[in-house]
């Protein structure tokens, strides 16, 4: 018997060698049932931190909060529960390009790995009659996703968009508990993206500008329970009376600021270099002076951030 058991270990071991889809396999088997999980996730911490602070611009809040806490989770080996990321503010002002930094530098791809999730509440969740149908479906998709890697990340993009009651289904995925449904989820990454909450941080960015402070004195404490506040109590909002806000289950709320002309024209120099023309200033500039900014006493903020810039530049050039 005991050179059976020799045997079959041998065979095993040499088919793991191997062959790369067995090998595959196994480690998803490993993700489901034990602490070790590859899963293709490679983080590149150093490399995160660098590019937030090099390629997103006027957003210290975000910098130095995704940065930590991504960080801080990272360095768990078993970590008490999953990192929930909720990122709040205007159009264009960084949140779908710091997901996407989150995929490169955790899996080496922005979007590509199998293991990262995105769902468009338009496209997955466009009807608000069939709420209990999505949160049926939704807890399927992230049991079947956590049990093949447990090492996933989920990103829930246009979250004003969501039918509220959906995303509530998560609140058990979301807890310190060590499994749900059989499956372990305390290393999984969840980042919500919205723009429910602008108001507040508009204000926010306007006052310190007319009390002659600089945008970067502005803190998370000032924000967090307001943009909280803002999300629980907006009908069009995913988290509209939601128990996950109420039981505080989010790891934190990420303000982006609203972008002023100098942040717009470092969008476009940056657009112009991905084309191989940084020398042209005089594109930068004439992109900076085509954007809409407001208030209209002022205009002091791009009013749709940088995401009008690439079109502006093709535009220019």
């Amino acid at each position: 018997m005991a050179v059976r058991r020799a045997a079959i270990q041998l065979v095993l071991m040499v088919l793991l060698y191997f062959s790369p889809g067995v090998q595959c396999f196994f480690e998803r088997i490993s993700c489901t049932i034990s602490s070790d999980c590859n899963c293709d996730f490679k983080p590149n911490i150093r490399g995160l931190e660098w590019d937030l602070y090099k390629n997103l611009y006027g957003q210290h809040l975000a910098q130095d909060t995704v940065s930590e806490e991504v960080a801080n989770f990272l360095q768990k080996e078993s970590p008490d529960r999953p990192l929930v990321l909720s990122f709040h503010g205007g159009s264009g002002t960084g949140k779908t390009l710091v997901s996407s930094m989150l995929g490169r530098h955790l899996y080496g791809t922005a979007m590509g790995s199998p293991y990262i999730h995105q769902f468009v509440p338009t496209l997955h969740f466009p009807s608000p009659d069939r709420v209990q149908q999505y949160r049926l479906e939704l807890k399927d998709w992230v049991q079947g996703n956590l049990t093949a890697c447990a090492r996933s990340i989920f990103i829930f993009d246009e979250m004003e968009n969501m039918p509220p009651g959906v995303i509530d289904i998560l609140k058990p995925f979301l807890g310190p508990s060590h499994t749900v449904f059989g499956t372990n989820y305390r290393k999984a990454i969840y980042i919500f993206i919205s723009t429910i909450g602008e108001e507040v941080i508009h204000r926010m960015a306007l006052e310190t500008r007319q009390a002659g402070k600089e945008r970067e004195e502005i803190r998370l404490v000032d924000l967090e329970d307001a943009i909280s506040q803002a999300v629980f109590n907006n009908s069009r909002s995913g988290f509209f009376h939601s128990s996950i806000i109420q039981e505080k289950l989010l790891t934190s709320f990420v303000p982006f600021l609203p972008l002023g002309r100098r942040h717009v024209e470092r969008c476009a120099r940056r657009e112009l270099c991905q084309r191989g023309e940084c020398q042209r200033t005089d594109v930068v500039e004439a992109v900076g002076g085509a954007v809409v900014y407001m208030p209209e006493q002022g205009q002091h903020f791009s009013s749709k951030g940088c995401k009008s810039v690439p079109a502006k530049v093709n535009l220019f050039l």
